[in-house]
């Protein structure tokens, strides 16, 4: 600190020393100095913001948030829809930005109604109350919640939704076998002219496609004829989330990679080759980053 405020102190000594003389009787009156301000970029002042931990800032790299929701078209006066939020990481970027700029953003989180059995509906719904007591700071506006699940009704009234985003969770969707269900609801959810917005660990075209997505990846044709069977139109792609290093094929799916890095257990023997440095070195998965938009009536 001390070394900046010398380097400083510096500077305006030699800036004063190349001061321009004051100005003679009958000058002309010098310019004022343009001290106008860039506009704020609410965005990036909601990615930068103390309401995100470092640990989720060194994700940034990975994530692109910034970059994914322009691409989106996303804008902070509309109203979006975040599915299975999980622990935040997107929602504590939406919801600053979309109080500052008086949009609305409602999550749907985990539907207790699909818990198997009471326990861990039991769970599920402490799960949800801790969730919704962590954004209670006026800081993220006045969120709405609904719930997503294969038993859920509409997530909102029909067609009032500008955007709906989901990131890394049609696998899991997958697994359950209800995976066309999201898409039918988002469609009916959203406005005509509205966008749906996926992000998705993506399984090379030459892989072949679990239909319960046991590794995490899911190929992006199949993503593209869910949107299509439900009446979307696909609107663009990005490699923004792409990572050309991972190759989809590690012995715990994409949970072998960062930030998972799962391990083997104690009494587990370790796959053949198991390196962990390698997975770390190959950073988080591969992913795609698709637009569909509701076709206007």
């Amino acid at each position: 600190m001390k070394l900046a405020v010398s380097a400083t102190m510096i500077a305006l000594a030699i800036l004063a020393g190349c001061a321009p003389k004051a100005a003679a009787p009958g000058d002309a009156p010098a310019a004022a100095p343009d001290t106008a301000q860039p506009a704020t970029d609410a965005l990036q002042q909601a990615i930068d913001s103390d309401l995100r931990s470092p640990a989720e800032r060194a994700r940034d790299v990975w994530r692109h948030p910034k970059e994914t929701l322009e691409f989106f078209g996303v804008k902070p006066d509309q109203t979006v829809i975040e599915i299975w939020p999980g622990g935040g990481w997107y929602t504590n970027i939406l919801a600053p930005w979309l109080a500052s700029g008086g949009g609305k953003l409602v999550l749907a989180v985990f539907d207790p109604a699909a818990a198997p059995d009471d326990e861990r509906r039991a769970r599920t719904e402490t799960l949800n109350e801790e969730f919704k007591a962590n954004y209670a700071d006026p800081k993220f506006g006045t969120l709405e919640y609904t719930v997503f699940s294969s038993v859920s009704g509409p997530l909102v009234a029909p067609g009032s939704a500008d955007v709906i985003l989901t990131f890394r969770n049609i696998h899991n969707w997958m697994a359950g076998g209800y995976e066309q269900k999201f898409f039918n609801d988002a469609f009916a959810a959203l406005k005509p002219g509205g966008v749906l917005g996926v992000v998705e660990h993506r399984l090379p075209s030459t892989g072949t496609q679990d239909p319960s997505a046991s590794s995490g990846y899911v190929h992006e044709d199949y993503v593209k004829a869910l949107a299509a069977n439900a009446g979307f139109e696909f609107d663009g792609e990005s490699e923004i989330n792409a990572n050309p290093d991972d190759t989809a094929d590690h012995p715990y799916g994409v949970w072998t990679l960062p930030p998972v890095s799962r391990q083997p257990g104690e009494d587990e023997i370790p796959p053949d080759g198991w390196d962990p440095a390698k997975y770390q070195a190959i950073g988080e998965s591969d992913r795609m980053t698709l637009k569909f938009i509701k076709p206007a009536e």
